[in-house]
């Protein structure tokens, strides 16, 4: 048995989409100097000169126009400059992902009151969560308990939630899916406010 390293994926190096100077396949284009100002069309090797007397690149910005628009930049400011706002952007957003709290038909207070306060702390982080009730041998006959209990605890967090999908049968299970309001945090706020 060989070795094998457990360390995470290696990221492979992005490959700019733009094409730059030589790699640019078009005869004329429509050129945008180092300045910002509209040359007008002119062909690969004059803008590949001027590019070159302004010691930049020369970027194919939008390809599928007619003719296509190139652009004399400093092509690795550039690149670096898209990968940072890829990377802000990735950090703004959010993965909503969907919480599972699991109840039994005969779930007595405390423990209600326990897994309800859990669903309270994911949907605070924005998390949808699917509450479940599995029945097991005999308590199947009675689904009523069940959807009773489902419908509870959807009165108990109505003002904090949206219903995604009503209390449905699964074989042995009933469940819900519901997701936060967008004003959770200000909702909350207000009802502990009144609270005291």
């Amino acid at each position: 048995m060989g070795w094998r390293s457990r360390s995470k994926a290696k990221m492979k190096p992005v490959v700019p989409k733009e094409r730059i100077n030589k790699q640019i396949r078009a005869s004329n284009m429509r050129l945008i100097d180092e300045n910002g100002k509209q040359v007008g069309i002119v062909t690969l090797s004059d803008a590949l000169n001027r590019a070159d007397r302004a010691g930049m690149d020369l970027v194919e910005i939008s390809p599928n126009a007619n003719p296509p628009v190139c652009k004399i930049m400093d092509f690795g400011q550039y690149h670096y400059q898209k990968e940072r706002k890829m990377r802000e952007s990735r950090k703004k957003q959010h993965i909503v992902q969907t919480k599972e709290i699991k109840f039994g038909p005969n779930t007595e207070d405390h423990d209600y009151n326990f897994k309800k306060n859990n669903a309270l702390k994911f949907l605070k982080q924005h998390h949808k969560v699917k509450f479940t009730v599995r029945f097991r041998g005999r308590q199947l006959a009675h689904k009523d308990i069940g959807f009773k209990l489902l419908e509870q605890l959807m009165e108990d967090l109505k003002e904090l939630v949206d219903i995604d999908a009503p209390p449905k049968t699964e074989g042995r299970t009933i469940f819900t899916i519901v997701s936060p309001k967008k004003d959770i945090e200000k909702i909350i706020e207000d009802s502990e406010k009144t609270e005291e």
